[in-house]
C-alpha cells in the first residue's frame, strides 16, 4: 500500500449497503478498508476495542429506508467523515435519530480548513455564516455526543457555534489500537541516524514545501516519507533524529506528531499542530513518553465506556430556614433522591435547624451533598443572592442534566420513571424544556389557572447556563449597587457571559392558552376543555406539584414577615421604598405593623374557600377566580404530612 495514494486518493471500496442487524453502526465516507488516513484509523481503532456487534457503512451507501431501520430499532449511528451523505439522510439523521460524531476537522468550512480558505479566497473564512456552515451546526449540534481531536479545535467550533456547548463533548484525540502501540514501543529501540523526516503530501495543509524549505534552511539532513507503506513509514521514522512538521492551518491531532514522539524523535512543530500543548502530550508539563503512551492505551476504552453509560441527572435546589418558614423541604429532598443520581442543596445559613435536618438525611443518602453557604441576608441587595446560591448550587452538579427545584415544590413518585426516560429521549438541540406545574391554592382540591402553567425545570448541564437577571432586565439601584426591573425574580436561567435568557420548548401552545384565558373568564367550556387537556398533560409528563399556596396563612405571614419577607424582597430587588401604609399593603387595609393573626387567619379562610387563585398586583376585592378541580392525585410524601 502507497502512503502518498491510499492516504489521501484510495479508490472506494464498494460492499453491500443493506441494512444488517447490529449494536451500534459507523458511518463514514471512508474506512480503513479504503484508504489509510487519520480518522479512518482512529474509526478502526474505536471498532477494534468493542466486543459489541458493530456494522460499518460508507456515507454513499446510506440510504433513508436503511435509517429507518436503524431508526426504529433505536440503535446508535457514530459518525466519522460524512461530507458525501445524502443531504436528505443527514437531515434526517440529525432531526430524528441517536447519533455520536467523531470530528476530525473544520467541516464547516468549504476547505475543511479556515486557513485553507483564507489562503484560497484573500478573506478570512465566513463559512459559518452561510447555508452550508449552518448545516454542519445542525448536525454538530443534534448529535448526543462530540469527540473532538483537541482543545483548540472545540474552542473554535464552539466560539463560531455558541450552541455547541450545550451538546456534551469530550475531547478524544486520535486513537491507536493496542497492537500499533506495541509495535511503536519496539521501533522506539531502533538506533537514531542525523536524518529527518518530512511528510511527502500533496495536500495544502501539510505542508510539504513549508517542511523541507525549513531543513534546507537549517541544515537538516532529511528523509521524505512518501510511497512506501504505513509499517515502512513507521519504521523509516523510528531512525529519524526528529520530525520537522509545519503544516499551513489548523491540523487538529496528527498521528504522525505523536508516532514520531512515541518513537523517540526530537520534534519541530507550529501552532497549527493544534494538540501540541495539551497535557498529555507536551513535554513542557511533564508528558513524558510514558505518559502519552498512558493516554492513549485508555482512549479507545474510555471511548466505549462513555459511550455506553446511562446518562445522569442531578438535582439542586437551595434553603434558608425552610423549618421557621413551614416550607416542605425533607419532602422536596427526599423526591429529588428518588429520580436523581445525585442532589445538591446549597443552604444560606440556616439557624432555625434546617442545616441540621438535611445533614440527618445525608447521613441516609449517600447521593445527597450538603453545603453550606452562609449569606448576609441583612444586606442592601439580598434579593439577589437567591438566583447567586441557585447559580452556585448549579455549578456543583456533575450529571449529564439538572432538574432545578425550589424548597417548596416536590415532584410525584409516579413521574420518576418519566424523567428518567425524558433525559434518555430529551429534544435534540435544545437546552432546556419547561413541564407542566401543578399550582395548589388552599388545598389538594383547588388548581389554579391564573398563573402561568409551566416552569423551567429540566435543562442540560451545560457551562454556560447559570441563574440571575437577563441582560434586558439588569439595572443599578440608587445607591449603585446591582438590582433589577419589573419581570424577573432573580433566579432566570440565562447564558453566564451575555446574560441572554436560555431559549426552551414547551408544551403549552396557542390553543390552550385561548382555553386558559376563555376558563379564566369564567367559560363553562373553556374550563372543561383546558381540563381535559391538562389532565392529558399531567399524565405524559413530569409535573412540579408547587406548594407556595397550599397554605395560605403560611404564605400571607411571609409576605408581611419583618426583616426578610417577599415583600422586602420585591421591593430590595426592583429598587423600591415603600412605606408601611395601608394604600401599599396588598392583603390588608391597614399597615402591615398593625396586622394581627387573626387577621391573616381570617383573610386565609376567605381566600380558601371564596376564590381559586388571586396575584397580588392589587387587593383582592372578593372576586371568585376560577380554578381547575384536580383529578390529579398529590405525591405521597405531602399526603402524609399536609393536613
Amino acid at each position: 500500500m502507497s502512503l502518498d495514494k491510499d492516504l489521501f486518493s484510495s479508490p472506494f471500496s464498494k460492499f453491500n449497503g443493506g441494512f444488517v442487524d447490529a449494536d451500534v453502526y459507523f458511518v463514514a465516507d471512508y474506512f480503513a478498508e479504503d484508504l489509510i488516513g487519520g480518522a479512518e484509523l482512529t474509526l478502526e481503532a474505536i471498532i477494534g476495542a468493542t466486543k459489541q456487534r458493530v456494522q460499518k457503512y460508507r456515507c454513499g451507501q446510506v440510504s433513508m429506508e436503511l435509517l429507518h431501520e436503524i431508526h426504529k430499532r433505536n440503535k446508535t449511528i457514530i459518525f466519522g467523515n460524512w461530507v458525501s451523505l445524502n443531504p436528505e439522510c443527514l437531515q434526517f439523521v440529525a432531526r430524528n435519530m441517536k447519533y455520536e460524531v467523531v470530528e476530525c476537522d473544520y467541516k464547516f468550512c468549504k476547505y475543511r480548513s479556515p486557513e485553507k480558505h483564507l489562503a484560497s479566497e484573500r478573506i478570512e473564512c465566513d463559512c459559518h455564516t452561510k447555508l452550508y456552515g449552518q448545516v454542519v451546526f445542525a448536525f454538530l449540534l443534534g448529535a448526543e455526543k462530540i469527540w473532538w481531536m483537541s482543545d483548540k479545535q472545540r474552542d473554535r467550533h464552539e466560539a463560531l457555534f455558541r450552541g455547541l456547548i450545550d451538546v456534551p463533548n469530550e475531547v478524544l484525540s486520535s486513537v491507536f489500537d493496542q497492537d500499533t502501540l506495541d509495535n511503536l514501543k519496539e521501533l522506539s529501540k531502533n538506533p537514531k541516524t542525523d536524518q529527518w523526516a518530512i511528510l511527502k503530501s500533496d495536500s495544502w495543509i501539510k505542508g510539504t514545501d513549508l517542511n523541507r524549505q525549513y531543513c534546507i534552511d537549517n541544515g537538516l539532513p532529511f528523509v521524505e516519507l512518501g510511497n512506501m507503506s504505513y509499517d515502512d513509514l513507521l519504521k523509516t521514522l523510528s531512525t529519524c533524529k526528529g520530525l520537522v512538521y509545519l503544516p499551513l492551518g489548523g491540523d487538529t491531532c496528527p498521528r504522525l506528531v505523536i508516532e514520531a514522539k512515541l518513537l523517540g524523535c526530537e520534534l519541530v512543530l507550529n501552532e497549527h499542530v493544534e494538540h501540541k500543548n495539551e497535557v498529555w502530550f507536551d513535554a513542557a508539563q511533564g508528558a513524558d513518553i510514558e505518559t502519552t503512551f498512558s493516554y492513549l492505551e485508555q482512549a479507545p476504552e474510555h471511548f466505549w465506556e462513555s459511550h455506553n453509560k446511562p446518562k445522569t441527572i442531578s438535582g439542586y435546589t437551595t434553603t434558608y430556614n425552610c423549618l421557621k418558614q413551614s416550607y416542605p423541604i425533607e419532602e422536596c429532598v427526599r423526591s429529588l433522591l428518588g429520580f436523581c443520581d445525585e442532589v445538591i442543596v446549597v443552604d444560606g445559613g440556616s439557624t432555625d435547624g434546617t442545616i441540621e435536618k438535611l445533614h440527618e438525611l445525608q447521613k441516609e443518602f449517600e447521593q445527597l451533598v450538603v453545603t453550606n453557604k452562609p449569606r448576609n441576608w441583612t444586606d442592601p441587595g439580598f434579593s439577589l443572592f437567591d438566583g447567586q446560591q441557585k447559580a452556585f448550587a448549579r455549578s456543583q452538579c456533575t450529571g449529564d442534566f439538572c432538574w432545578q427545584s425550589d424548597c417548596d415544590e416536590v415532584v410525584h413518585e409516579d413521574d420518576y420513571a418519566k424523567i428518567r426516560n425524558l433525559i434518555e429521549h430529551f429534544p435534540k438541540g435544545v437546552p432546556m424544556v419547561s413541564l407542566p406545574v401543578i399550582e395548589y391554592w388552599g388545598s389538594h382540591d383547588k388548581v389554579r389557572l391564573d398563573v402561568t402553567p409551566w416552569k423551567w425545570r429540566l435543562s442540560r448541564n451545560s457551562p454556560r447556563i447559570t441563574h440571575g437577571v437577563p441582560k434586558a432586565l439588569q439595572s443599578i439601584a440608587r445607591d449603585g449597587r446591582p438590582c433589577a426591573k419589573e419581570g424577573t425574580d432573580g433566579c432566570d436561567l440565562i447564558d453566564i457571559e451575555t446574560a441572554e435568557p436560555i431559549q426552551h420548548i414547551g408544551f403549552y401552545t396557542d390553543r390552550a392558552h385561548a382555553l386558559r384565558m376563555g376558563a379564566l373568564e369564567g367559560n363553562k367550556k373553556a374550563i372543561e376543555g383546558y381540563e381535559q387537556w391538562f389532565s392529558e398533560i399531567v399524565h405524559n409528563l413530569p409535573s412540579v406539584h408547587h406548594y407556595s399556596w397550599f397554605d395560605i396563612e403560611r404564605k400571607i405571614k411571609l409576605y408581611g414577615q419583618q426583616g426578610y419577607g417577599w415583600s422586602k424582597h420585591w421591593n430590595d430587588l426592583y429598587d423600591k421604598t415603600i412605606d408601611d401604609t395601608s394604600e401599599n399593603n396588598m392583603f390588608f387595609d391597614k399597615p402591615w405593623s398593625e396586622v394581627k393573626d387573626e387577621d391573616i387567619k381570617e383573610l386565609a379562610q376567605k381566600l380558601a374557600t371564596q376564590t381559586g387563585g388571586h396575584i397580588w398586583h392589587k387587593k383582592w376585592d372578593g372576586h371568585q377566580t376560577p380554578h381547575l378541580v384536580s383529578s390529579v392525585k398529590p405525591p405521597k410524601l405531602m399526603t402524609k404530612e399536609i393536613k
